[in-house]
């Protein structure tokens, strides 16, 4: 906490007059209770106040030559810095317009020359009182935003940990390798940026949204922990029967995902995505797609934005059983899907970001590594 609290300590006034003598007078005052820090001119005082320990209050006078104590009021006022330092004016100006300027330049009281001692005393031991009562919250109110700032952080860590380690369990029993969640974390990412000022999209695109895309994405297979082996590691193409037993991965996925929320007791935002992106990121444009046959602007565009990740990444892909489709066979592939597998604004995104995939599929490319860790995880578990 900061030092504000330390009430043994000695708070600082700052007497700010051209006189010597109020100088002297002011200073066989205060010295007995306060540290008295003392400036015979507005440069000086300014100076003073903006050092590394400003003081804690400020009695300054109104009439000086250079700047006058309107003027240091205004520019410590203006200052971040200073801005909360309170002034208590000392004037022989009695005028209520004068009391009534400083006021509203930012100073807390008006004493008139030649001072009553024990008025002064009693006002300076009142406005300190003030000073510390809110410095004291201030610290408190700073410490209480870095604890829920560090709680903040500790919560969304433990999300994003559950979330890999979710997404892990169901990539140590499928094909892929961890880089793929990576990577189409980043496509979808890449996507709904692109798109986020588009007329379609951008109501829905903005930067919260976007933040919770990228956290969700991971989950996009997790039904696929519910699929036999012998389905879900056969590396040739289905028979009908097993087809349909793959289809319902997407099912699993949104039902797995709803079933922590609902045991959670309250409604979570990136598992709505997360469950939008199960369930209907196998759904095609032209309604071809499973699970419901959705077509158009009925898909989710949470599911629409992992189609064209997930197909994308498929095709330029290392497996344990096949090589990578060049990129440039991929986009050709993606391009051909345009109004039919995929939302055609969102395919014009991806030729758009076209280089930046790449990027991002050489960034978070499988190696030789991964592939042959990959061949033993699956073998342990086949058998």
């Amino acid at each position: 906490m900061a030092d504000s609290l330390d009430f043994t300590q000695k708070p600082t006034v700052l007497v700010v007059d051209d006189t010597p003598d109020n100088l002297s007078l002011m200073s066989g005052l205060l010295k007995d209770l306060y540290k008295v820090k003392v400036a015979n001119n507005g440069e000086k005082a300014i100076k003073i106040a903006q050092a590394t320990e400003p003081p804690d209050l400020i009695l300054l006078d109104i009439m000086m030559p250079g700047l006058s104590g309107y003027e240091v009021c205004e520019i410590l006022k203006k200052d971040p810095a200073t801005r909360d330092i309170p002034i208590i004016f000392l004037t022989a100006m009695t005028a209520t317009d004068d009391e009534k300027k400083g006021l509203e330049l930012g100073a807390v009281d008006f004493i008139t020359k030649p001072v009553n001692p024990p008025i002064v005393m009693a006002r300076v031991a009142t406005h300190l009182q003030v000073k510390a009562a809110a410095d004291f919250l201030k610290d408190q109110n700073m410490y209480l935003e870095q604890e829920v700032a560090k709680r903040t952080r500790e919560l969304a860590a433990i999300q994003d940990v559950t979330i890999l380690a979710m997404a892990s369990l169901a990539e140590t029993r499928d094909n892929d390798t961890g880089n793929h969640i990576r990577r189409t974390q980043h496509y979808v990412a890449l996507l709904a940026n692109y798109l986020k000022h588009h007329d379609r999209f951008r109501s829905f695109l903005d930067e919260h949204t976007i933040a919770m895309l990228f956290k969700s994405a991971p989950l996009h297979d997790i039904g696929k922990v519910g699929i036999p082996d012998r389905i879900l590691l056969k590396p040739g193409r289905f028979e009908p029967h097993e087809f349909e037993i793959m289809k319902t991965h997407c099912k699993l996925g949104r039902d797995a995902i709803q079933h922590a929320e609902d045991q959670l007791g309250l409604a979570v935002d990136f598992l709505k995505y997360a469950k939008e992106i199960a369930y209907s990121h196998q759904e095609k444009w032209d309604g071809t797609g499973y699970p419901e046959g959705l077509a158009g602007d009925a898909i989710p565009i949470s599911a629409r934005l992992m189609a064209v990740a997930d197909v994308y990444d498929a095709l330029i892909s290392r497996r344990v059983y096949k090589e990578g489709m060049p990129h440039a066979k991929a986009v050709g592939i993606i391009t051909e899907g345009r109004g039919t597998h995929f939302d055609p604004d969102i395919v014009d995104a991806f030729l758009a970001l076209a280089d930046q995939f790449q990027e991002v599929a050489q960034r978070y490319a499988d190696s030789d590594e991964d592939l042959a860790h990959k061949a033993a995880t699956l073998k342990t578990i086949t058998g």
